[in-house]
C-alpha cells in the first residue's frame, strides 16, 4: 500500500555516517513533534537527483526554514558511506540537509514507493518523490511519475504547496 497524505510515516531505522562509523536514525525521533520534509530519489549520483533534485532543496533551504520546517531529509536506497559523499559533493551536508541512507530498502517498501529498473541497474530503489509531515503524519506528498523528472517533488513546488 503506497503512503498517503494523512498517513503516518512507517516507524524506519535509516543510517547516516557519523563521526564514529555509521549510525542509526530513528524516523520516529525525528519526527516526533516536529515538522519535516523529507524526499527520496531513485539513486546517489544519478542525473536528475544530483543536479536537479537535491540542488531544489539547497535552494529553498532558507525558505523552508522559514515556514517552521525543522529539517529537510534526502533519503536513497544506498549505503551511508555513498550519501555521505553525495551530501557532500553536491553541498547539501553544508546546506544543512540531511542525507540518511535507506540500506537495505526497507523504509521505501514500508512507503509502498519501491521500483526496480533492472536494465539500469537500480533494484528495490525508491520512486522520486517529496514530503511533509507534521509530527509523522504526512501532509503533502509530490509523487512524479517517472523517475527522470523533478518537477512537482522538487524544493519549490512543496515550498509553494505548505
Amino acid at each position: 500500500m503506497t503512503i498517503s497524505v494523512g498517513d503516518t510515516l512507517p516507524e524506519a531505522t535509516l543510517i547516516k555516517l557519523g563521526d564514529k562509523g555509521p549510525e542509526q536514525v530513528s524516523l520516529q525521533d525525528l519526527a516526533q513533534g516536529r515538522k519535516l520534509v523529507l524526499f527520496a530519489v531513485p539513486g546517489a549520483f544519478t542525473p536528475t537527483c544530483s543536479s536537479a533534485h537535491v540542488p531544489s532543496f539547497i535552494r529553498t533551504k532558507d525558505q523552508f526554514t522559514a515556514k517552521g520546517v525543522d529539517d529537510i531529509i534526502c533519503v536513497s536506497v544506498n549505503d551511508p558511506f555513498v550519501m555521505k559523499a553525495w551530501g557532500e559533493a553536491t553541498g547539501a551536508t553544508a546546506a544543512g540537509v540531511t542525507m540518511l541512507a535507506d540500506a537495505d530498502s526497507a523504509f521505501t517498501k514500508a512507503m509502498g514507493l519501491d521500483f526496480s529498473a533492472a536494465p539500469a541497474g537500480l533494484i528495490a530503489r525508491s520512486k522520486r518523490y517529496a514530503l511533509y509531515a507534521e509530527d509523522g503524519v504526512v501532509k503533502q506528498l509530490h509523487l512524479e511519475e517517472a523517475p527522470g523528472t523533478c518537477d512537482i517533488s522538487g524544493g519549490e513546488a512543496l515550498l509553494a504547496a505548505i
